[in-house]
């Protein structure tokens, strides 16, 4: 008992030793000593940021994909540098995405597109007319050559 109190103590003090420790406790089979508390939580955190960051990511190639396509007074000076930014964002979605986040991201498309369309509508200071609801699939989302 005193082992899973000091790493619930350690966990209070120094994360990264805490994680350490608790990593070569779980090499080891020594199940019975986690600190299960503090590692459940850790492992629901880590699945939030990794949705978070995929989100994150998705919402910035939709909303550069609507400046693209919708916002035509500005599409000649800053075109060039909208698709980069959506080559660059769907990169770094390439890399992270696992199926489980792919599908995570599909039941999600509503809300991020939600996200994205209001950052967009105050960029452009409601001047543009967007569609309220996402006018692209997952898949083109996804796909590092398609632009609208």
């Amino acid at each position: 008992m005193t082992v899973i109190t000091n790493l619930k103590q350690l966990y209070e003090i120094d994360d990264s030793l805490w994680l350490e420790e608790t990593i070569e406790l779980l090499k080891h089979k020594q199940f019975n000593l986690l600190d299960l508390d503090n590692l459940i939580e850790e492992l629901d955190d880590l699945g939030k940021e990794k949705k978070n960051a995929v989100e994150s990511l998705l919402e910035q190639v939709i909303r550069h994909l609507l400046l693209l396509q919708y916002w035509t007074n500005e599409a000649q000076i800053n075109a060039p540098h909208w698709r980069a930014e959506i080559r660059s964002f769907r990169g770094q979605l390439d890399r992270r995405l696992t199926t489980n986040l792919t599908n995570h991201l599909r039941f999600r498309l509503p809300k991020i597109y939600h996200y994205a369309l209001g950052y967009v509508q105050e960029k452009t200071s409601f001047s543009v007319n967007f569609p309220p609801q996402c006018p692209y699939t997952l898949e083109q989302l996804l796909d590092e050559n398609w632009l609208p």
